[in-house]
C-alpha cells in the first residue's frame, strides 16, 4: 500500500476532526459519478462489516462542478458508462433525463446539498449521498433545483428550512470548494476513492469500483500493519 502525503497543512486541520486514536476511512466522491453510484452498495456493505474499526468522514471531490454542457450534450457519452456502471453493479438506471437539453451536468450544487447535509447532521451524510444519488439516476430529478435536494433532505429528516437558507447562500457555495480542494490534496484523480488515515499517513485502499470484500480486505490490511 501507498501512503499520500498531504500538500495543504491548513487543509489537513480543517477536515481532520476525527478522534486521533482511530483511523478515519475517507470516502471522496460525488453523487453525479457513475461509478460512485455503482459502489455504493458495496461501499455500504463495506463500512457495516468494518464496524467501529474505522471513522467514516465523506468527501465529496466534484466531477464536473460549474460545467455548462448539457445532458443531452452528454448524452451518447454518458449512457455508455451508464451502461457500463449497470452492467457490472445491477444499480437500477433511468435514461430519460439523458435527453434534457436545459439541464447542466453541472455537479457543484449536488456536492453543496451533500457538504450541507454532512453539516447539518453528520450521522445522516451516507445516506443523503445515496438518496441523492437516486434521485438523479433512479427518478430522473434534476439535481440543480432546490426541490430535488429538499426532497433528499426531508427524507433525512433534515431541517428543510435551514437547508434551504443555506443551499441558496453565497456562503456555501465557497464552502463546496473546500472539500473540492481537500480531494485534490489527497491526490485523488478519480472517483470513488476511499483512502485510509492511520496516523498521520494516508493510505489509498481503493481507487475506482471494487466490491466489499476487497474494500474490507485493504482496510484491515493497513490496520494490521
Amino acid at each position: 500500500m501507498k501512503y499520500i502525503f498531504i500538500l495543504s497543512f491548513f487543509t489537513l486541520l480543517q477536515f481532520s476532526t476525527m478522534a486521533q486514536d482511530k483511523a478515519t476511512l475517507i470516502y471522496i466522491g460525488d453523487p453525479m459519478c457513475s461509478w460512485c453510484y455503482g459502489f455504493s452498495p458495496e461501499f455500504s456493505k463495506a463500512t457495516e462489516q468494518l464496524g467501529d474499526k474505522v471513522d467514516l468522514q465523506l468527501v465529496m471531490g466534484g466531477l464536473r462542478p460549474y460545467n455548462q454542457e448539457s445532458m443531452a450534450d452528454l448524452g451518447d457519452f454518458l449512457k455508455e458508462h451508464w451502461e457500463h456502471v449497470n452492467e457490472a453493479s445491477n444499480q437500477p438506471f433511468y435514461y430519460e433525463i439523458l435527453k434534457e437539453k436545459e439541464m447542466k451536468y453541472d455537479t457543484e450544487p449536488i456536492c453543496r446539498a451533500n457538504v450541507i447535509a454532512r453539516e447539518l447532521n453528520p450521522e445522516k451524510a451516507w445516506q443523503f449521498f445515496k438518496l441523492s444519488q437516486i434521485a438523479f439516476y433512479k427518478d430522473n430529478q434534476d439535481p440543480n433545483q432546490l426541490k430535488t435536494m429538499l426532497e433528499v433532505a426531508k427524507a433525512c429528516e433534515l431541517p428543510l428550512d435551514k437547508f434551504e437558507e443555506m443551499f441558496v447562500s453565497d456562503e456555501w457555495k465557497e464552502k463546496v470548494k473546500d472539500d473540492f480542494q481537500y480531494s485534490a490534496d489527497l491526490g485523488v484523480r478519480g472517483f470513488p476513492s476511499v483512502v485510509l488515515k492511520k496516523g498521520e499517513q494516508y493510505f489509498m485502499v481503493v481507487n475506482g469500483y471494487a466490491k466489499a470484500g476487497a474494500v474490507v480486505k485493504a482496510v484491515e490490511e493497513v490496520l494490521a500493519q
